[in-house]
């Protein structure tokens, strides 16, 4: 087998960003890459901000691990189901960031009228119900939200990200913590002020447009 060098690089890499961005903790979150008929993936209960090539796992497509001196998150059912639910998924980021967790938690999609930017590009962050973590029960509902988005939160959990790469998964879950942050803090400023229906329904549906796979 092959390893893939440039996979690993890139894990280590956003690892530390979404450490520095305080995006994961010492020990959730987990980051994968699938790549030449293998998937690339953090290892558990290890500090994202210290692993080393060494440590990344590989394993086949249907996570049986072939490589890497520790063993792979604990997350992988996440990772393996998600990489089947699209073929142009590359990488995947799932993170327990602060705000986009705490709309989990609850239960609650993130969702405004008032910030056409995220209307644009995102439409909506929908939930999808609850699975116990670990469990191939955590992807129930996942599929249909991840064929028309690249972000969805996971009930009492936290939330998942999907892009071309593992760079691509990283932006959006970044975007998508920054916006359920700055809706958080309108919330708290005031009401929203909503955009007139007939400019909503415009950016929606301009979203709805847009392909969501990846070119």
């Amino acid at each position: 087998m092959q390893i893939d060098r440039e996979a690993i690089r890139e894990i280590l890499m956003v690892a530390k960003r979404l450490d520095e961005k305080q995006l994961l903790n010492a020990v959730e979150g987990n980051i994968s890459i699938k790549r030449g008929g293998y998937i690339y993936v953090t290892p558990s209960a290890k500090n994202k901000a210290f692993l080393t090539e060494e440590m990344i796992a590989i394993t086949d497509l249907d996570g049986r691990q072939v490589g890497g001196t520790c063993k792979a998150t604990s997350e992988l059912r996440l990772h393996v189901l998600s990489y089947r639910m699209r073929k142009d998924i590359g990488g995947i980021v799932h993170a327990h960031p602060s705000y986009l967790t705490a709309y989990a938690i609850c239960g609650k999609p993130v969702e405004t009228k008032a910030y056409p930017e995220m209307m644009f590009k995102y439409g909506r962050f929908e939930v999808a119900g609850y699975g116990r973590p670990g469990t191939d029960d955590i992807c129930r509902d996942l599929s249909p939200i991840l064929q028309h988005s690249n972000v969805a939160l996971l009930e009492n959990h936290g939330a998942i990200a999907v892009g071309p790469d593992a760079i691509e998964a990283m932006n959006n879950m970044e975007a998508a913590e920054a916006i359920a942050r700055v809706l958080t803090i309108a919330k708290q400023v005031g009401k929203e002020k909503d955009l007139p229906e007939e400019e909503c329904r415009y950016l929606l549906s301009q979203h709805e447009e847009k392909q969501v796979t990846f070119s």
